[in-house]
Order: C-alpha cells, then sequence, then structure tokens
C-alpha cells in the first residue's frame, strides 16, 4: 500500500469519518450519506478512492425488497507510524505484509517490470524479521528451561 496515497487518503475528513462510521459496521451509500449528512455523489466517490487503494472491500448484500445493496467495510488493518524530531522525519506503514507483497504481485501481473529492487527490499525485511523471531524464540526457551530447573530444585 503507498504511503502517500494512505495519507492523502486520510488527509480529508469526510474520509475519515467514513471509516470511522465503517469501524462500528459495514454501512452501504445511503447509510453513510445520511449519517454524515454528505451527498451520495460525494460519498461514492470517496469510497471508490478508498476501495481502489485497498483499505475498503465491497459486497453486495440481498435485502428483502428490492435490489442488493453494496456495503462497504474496512478490508485490512493499516498503521502508520510518523516519526519526526529536528534530524529526521521518518514514516512508515506497518500491517499487514502480506498485502505488500499482493500489491507487488498485481502490479507485476499488470505489466510493470519494476518491482525486482521492492521485492528484494521485502525479501530483506522478512529476513530481519525472521532473525528477531529466532532471538525472541530462543530467548523464550531459555527463560522456559530456567523455570523448570528452579521449580526442580
Amino acid at each position: 500500500m503507498d504511503l502517500e496515497a494512505i495519507l492523502d487518503v486520510m488527509g480529508c475528513k469526510t474520509r475519515r469519518d467514513i471509516l470511522t462510521l465503517l469501524t462500528e459496521e459495514p454501512r452501504f451509500v445511503s447509510e453513510i450519506s445520511k449519517e454524515l449528512e454528505v451527498g451520495q455523489k460525494a460519498i461514492i466517490e470517496h469510497l471508490k478512492a478508498m476501495e481502489e487503494l485497498g483499505l475498503l472491500r465491497s459486497s453486495f448484500h440481498k435485502i428483502e425488497r428490492g435490489r442488493p445493496r453494496k456495503y462497504y467495510d474496512i478490508s485490512q488493518k493499516v498503521e502508520i507510524q510518523i516519526h519526526i524530531d529536528r534530524d529526521t522525519i521518518k514514516m512508515d506503514i506497518r500491517g499487514d505484509d502480506l498485502s505488500k507483497l499482493q500489491e507487488l504481485e498485481n502490479k507485476f501481473s499488470l505489466g510493470h517490470d519494476d518491482v525486482i529492487e521492492d521485492l528484494e527490499n521485502l525479501i530483506d525485511r522478512y529476513d530481519r524479521a525472521k532473525r528477531y523471531a529466532e532471538i525472541l524464540l530462543m530467548e523464550a526457551k531459555r527463560r522456559k528451561n530456567i523455570i523448570k530447573l528452579l521449580e526442580g530444585e
């Protein structure tokens, strides 16, 4: 997921309000429009932008009368970390790395060949995470063994 695009989405109060509503339950356009007192055309444009980015997903649900309604829901957890100090500004997306891999796969399947560096960076990140997890696992096992030894005395 593109950090700039997420920041662009989150920079719009109406979009933040839509996301807040969707944390409660999936909703359809007219519900969102009524709740936020914003026209349906504008809501549809906001929803479209967030769905294209991957923040939202939509699905149709049958209702008792009439045609099925298109409901929107939050599609994945996204966490943005922003660090600002005198010497640096760092911004990073934290969350589901699998979604980053899927994003790169989609980009590649659309004919973009400029994914090599991104894939290499992602693999490096996975390798660092794996090494860190292995260290934590060894420490947890060591601690568990010490506790067993102490309880056995």
